[in-house]
């Protein structure tokens, strides 16, 4: 089973580090990690992708808040949550291939951010599910070079 947390921590040196070491020492795994400054001055947002069974999970989000530099985590599970991920995928691009691309990119509603000659760098943001949709459309098509975020999350608003 996989969990994301969202972990408030004060943004300072070795924060980053600590968490990691948490993960590594136990032979736990993170599958996506994203870090960020929040608006909160002094604070950041990391967000954590992993997997384990139940009590390896509640483990986790244990050890978590006994760190220092954590002010608060959130593990995404049982409430409506808001996920989103984003990848640049430069594309190899000839005179046969560059209008499929695009019809792709405009079914995805993702955009192309830089052009040369021969090749189209795209954004598409999503959840994991519509970026791995994606991929798999332009894969036989000749990706060049992938980078892609993990993911982020916040939990969804009550609607009144």
């Amino acid at each position: 089973m996989k969990r994301i947390y969202s972990i408030i921590v004060e943004n300072h040196a070795g924060v980053l580090s600590r968490i990691a070491n948490l993960f590594s020492a136990r032979g736990y795994n993170i599958e996506s990690l994203s870090v960020a400054p929040i608006n909160e001055e002094g604070l950041s947002r990391m967000t954590i992708v992993t997997e384990g069974n139940e009590q390896v999970l509640e483990q986790i989000g244990k050890q978590l808040n006994k760190l220092i530099d954590v002010i608060k985590v959130i593990q995404f599970g049982e409430e409506p949550y808001v996920e989103r991920e984003m990848a640049l995928i430069k594309m190899h691009t000839d005179m046969n291939t560059r209008a499929e691309v695009l019809r792709i990119v405009d079914i995805f509603r993702g955009k192309v951010v830089d052009v040369s000659h021969d090749s189209y760098t795209i954004e598409v943001t999503g959840d994991s599910d519509k970026i791995d949709a994606i991929l798999s459309l332009l894969e036989p098509l000749g990706i060049k070079e992938l980078a892609r975020t993990g993911k982020v999350a916040m939990i969804r608003e009550k609607k009144r």
